[in-house]
């Protein structure tokens, strides 16, 4: 196994910085996934880490030793690619043994990985079809097989789901976590998709314009968001942001909105100066509050007339206005029916946070 370490990191196209002094460590055996917008630089830190674009300044090393001289064969890292580049006349067992023919491994040793490999992703029963009978599953299925017989150190994806319709993404994330598991390989995973990022990941490193926003555990940037950049684009829907001012009433501090709602945080929350922030509320914790029903610490009340509904089946994404601002909850499946409701909700401000606008950093 290898563990990767880069150590300010930078790249340049012309008058464009697309990778801003990156410094990150990766265990060998972890599982991170870089995520962000179009254009924040993760393919390129990706390509630069597999020696397929050229590193202005700073340095890779994988395993301990620098790479940043070595040509892509020669770093021990194997590679799938979002558009699977499969050889269309050799058929299955041919694609994923190609890498090991190249390196002229004996053929009993080639048919052993091969057919391992193969058996492992479920594809063992299509080993003599060519590329053009498989479905798009199973070609990318394919393409990670011929990665994985290579035994590297470092297993690097580039958005290799992206072609794949919903249930297959969805199918391919279990397949690669179950990979992951089984192989304990040190893989590192770039995607657009922070469903994705959620849910394969053992670290998220989050980039934005070039730079790493926030590194740490999925759960760590989804609970501890350090900007409203993380906030936002983690979470479906995404956090609903507030203009409001701090205020403290009742000795407590609180929120107080454009329109005048005032919503109060535990009593355990430390103390903020009284300053213009912006409220940020997961769609999650806010819900539906019922009669009779006992209010856990922490939640606030709030009065709102609804002004869209999406069922989704499971749940229902509701719209309301708050101090001028459209706010998302997420509620029950019969909870709202109908536009025009007015019903009471729950803020839960335990999970409430508060941003700087100057900032934009959590308090």
């Amino acid at each position: 196994m290898s563990d990767l370490r880069l150590q300010q990191v930078h790249k340049h196209y012309g008058a464009v910085h697309a990778v801003r002094g990156v410094d990150l460590a990766i265990p060998e055996g972890e599982f991170a996934v870089l995520v962000g917008p179009s254009g924040c630089g993760k393919s390129t830190l990706l390509r630069m880490i597999a020696g397929l674009e050229e590193i202005d300044d700073g340095h890779v090393a994988i395993g301990g030793s620098v790479v940043n001289e070595l040509r892509p064969r020669d770093r021990n890292i194997a590679m799938v690619f979002q558009n699977y580049a499969l050889y269309p006349y050799l058929t299955v067992a041919e694609n994923i043994a190609f890498p090991l023919r190249a390196r002229k491994v004996a053929a009993a040793e080639r048919e052993r990985r091969v057919v391992v490999a193969a058996d492992m992703l479920g594809i063992g029963e299509f080993m003599e079809r060519y590329p053009r009978q498989l479905s798009g599953g199973q070609r990318q299925r394919v393409a990670i097989g011929r990665a994985i017989v290579r035994d590297a150190g470092l297993f690097l994806f580039d958005e290799p789901l992206s072609n794949l319709d919903a249930q297959l993404r969805d199918e391919m994330r279990i397949e690669l976590k179950r990979l992951h598991q089984e192989i304990g390989k040190t893989m590192i995973y770039v995607t657009h998709d922070q469903i994705e990022a959620m849910t394969l990941a053992d670290r998220i490193v989050l980039l934005r314009d070039g730079a790493i926003e926030q590194e740490g555990t999925p759960l760590d940037l989804f609970e501890r968001p350090a900007t409203r950049f993380v906030a936002g684009f983690l979470g479906s829907p995404q956090m609903n942001f507030v203009p409001a001012t701090t205020v403290v009433d009742g000795g407590r501090l609180a929120v107080r909105f454009a329109d005048g709602t005032t919503l109060s945080f535990p009593p355990e929350r430390g103390a903020v100066s009284e300053m213009d922030v912006i409220f940020g509320a997961r769609p999650e914790h806010i819900t539906r509050a019922r009669p009779g029903e006992s209010r856990r610490p922490g939640q606030e009340t709030l009065a709102a007339t609804i002004d869209l509904v999406q069922p989704t089946g499971t749940r229902v994404y509701t719209q309301f206005r708050l101090a001028g601002e459209e706010v998302t909850a997420e509620l029950q499946a019969h909870d709202v029916e109908h536009p025009g409701t007015r019903i009471e909700l729950l803020v839960d401000m335990n999970r409430a946070i508060l941003i700087d606008p100057e900032s934009d950093h959590v308090l």
